[in-house]
């Protein structure tokens, strides 16, 4: 009724200019909040409200932060993790890229493996940065993120162009001669004799690198990838694991043991309908 009255007396529907709750900064004001909000990116809007408190004297309310930050285009958004890496690890990672650039119907013969661990729960990722659109990748805008050992359960599993692996529990700490015994022995190898040509990709952890490793690998005639340090994003079956953890996180029900854990993963790495089933159980 109301919008039909003011278009009957004054011929519009929008509002005046002007009208409306006054902005409580000034051009000024904003330009302050940004250049604060884009010094410590991680700064939560109450934060921001008691450094601005602090600097200019003034209260300001977090509510009134976010919407002068948004309006100025700062949008708080999950930040980008990666792993720390050295000028030598970027140089090396560079040059593999540059050895492998020309490959096209190789990575057909390539078994990526991996490694991975699944915890009991999983934050949300509420970290949030105050980015523009398109600064996803800037330094200041990314979360260096270090492995930590909480409750889970740890897997093993490799995919192939058209094949997957079984995928293998590991209880404990993996060593060189554990890896050996319960991973290349009874899976790995026999899933490589079972494909032509196959060359197998692992990273450089420790068990993987170890002496007597690389002598199982001659025994048994494994070719083996080169593989950057520090380059676990570089290997495809990392969207595999992350597929499962996504999963994972969006079941309702609760997992109160790494053996239901370990039930649950069965499920979810049995699916067909997504990457994920380039993986099966036993």
């Amino acid at each position: 009724m109301r919008v039909w009255k003011q278009w009957t007396d004054e011929c519009r529907t929008t509002r005046k200019s002007g009208s409306g709750p006054r902005n409580v900064t000034s051009a000024r004001d904003d330009r302050h909040l940004v250049r604060m909000a884009r010094t410590d990116r991680t700064a939560s809007s109450r934060q921001l409200a008691a450094l601005w408190s602090i600097a200019t004297g003034v209260s300001l309310c977090a509510s009134s932060i976010r919407r002068r930050l948004l309006q100025c285009g700062l949008r708080a958004r999950t930040p980008l993790y990666r792993i720390p890496l050295t000028h030598d690890h970027r140089r090396l990672r560079l040059q593999w890229a540059n050895q492998h650039r020309d490959w096209r119907a190789d990575w057909q013969h390539v078994v990526f493996s991996d490694e991975s661990r699944f915890n009991l729960w999983y934050h949300d990722g509420r970290i949030r940065v105050r980015r523009y659109a398109g600064e996803r990748h800037l330094p200041e805008c990314i979360i260096e993120r270090h492995s930590g050992r909480t409750p889970g359960v740890m897997v093993w599993g490799a995919i192939a162009y058209h094949r997957r692996s079984q995928l293998l529990r590991i209880v404990g700490n993996l060593n060189s001669n554990r890896y050996i015994r319960e991973v290349l022995q009874p899976e790995a190898v026999p899933f490589l004799q079972s494909l032509p040509g196959a060359v197998f990709q692992q990273d450089n952890a420790r068990p993987h690198t170890a002496r007597i490793v690389k002598s199982f690998f001659a025994a048994q005639q494994v070719q083996l990838l080169p593989w950057p340090a520090c380059s676990p994003d570089m290997s495809p079956i990392e969207h595999v694991w992350d597929v499962i953890g996504r999963r994972l996180a969006r079941d309702p029900r609760p997992v109160a043991s790494a053996d239901e854990l370990w039930k649950t993963l069965g499920l979810k790495s049995e699916s067909r309908d997504e990457d994920v089933s380039c993986i099966e159980t036993d």
